[in-house]
């Protein structure tokens, strides 16, 4: 097997255990063995376990990532330099929350992957987490613009907040459909999309909303 070949039957098949399994219950004889390589070929392309686990999340971050940036790129250029609010909390939560929920995504290798990595904090990821934050400071950078009048500190707790959010939906979808007996639909990706930007909205704005809900979810209440 050709050498690049190799390293991806090994990252495919790594990426489809931890999916299925989890990062504790899978070792590295057992990626080997599904990606019918030897543990000489791991220890070549990867050095370890955790460089294998760090590599394919960098992977798919960087996905995610990117797409978030070209929506906040693509906000700020149709307000002139500027974006609203709403616009750079959606550029935010949208490609995480529709890269990992709704039946047509949920059952991929790369969704269970990601979603996996949100509910066990393993070391190889909380690093790549705490390390790179440059995309974040654009959305801080671009909040600043929206709200020139706001306290940067709040900011901050804001992204943070509409962040938190929606990783924890991820996580919790399947307590939250239980604790509301299947009232708030976790197949609406769209809808739940729709609500973290909301509230995120909501809870940064609060002194200006004075508490009333938007519009968008009024409306969606009202149908």
């Amino acid at each position: 097997m050709a050498s690049d070949q190799t390293r991806t039957a090994i990252l495919s098949a790594a990426e489809r255990l931890y999916a299925d399994r989890g990062f504790g219950d899978v070792t590295l004889r057992d990626i080997v063995a599904a990606a019918n390589v030897n543990l000489a070929a791991v220890n070549y392309h990867f050095g370890s376990k955790d460089e294998l686990i760090a590599e394919l999340f960098v992977t798919r971050s960087l996905a995610t990532n990117r797409e978030r940036l070209n929506e906040l790129k693509g906000a700020e250029e149709k307000g002139g330099g500027r974006a609203g609010i709403e616009a750079i909390f959606r550029a935010l939560v949208g490609p995480t929350l529709r890269g990992c929920l709704g039946p047509d995504r949920e059952g991929s290798t790369a969704a269970r992957f990601m979603i996996r990595a949100s509910i066990e904090s393993v070391p190889p990821i909380r690093r790549i987490k705490n390390r790179e934050v440059d995309h974040l400071r654009k959305f801080a950078a671009a909040m600043r613009r929206s709200l020139p009048g706001r306290d940067e500190v709040d900011l901050y707790w804001g992204l943070h907040f509409a962040l938190a959010m929606a990783h924890h939906t991820i996580r919790e979808r399947e307590r939250l459909t239980k604790l509301s007996d299947g009232k708030c639909d976790l197949n609406d990706v769209q809808g739940i999309i729709d609500r973290v930007v909301a509230m995120s909205v909501m809870a940064l704005t609060v002194g200006e909303t004075q508490g009333k809900a938007p519009a968008k979810l009024l409306a969606r209440d009202a149908r």
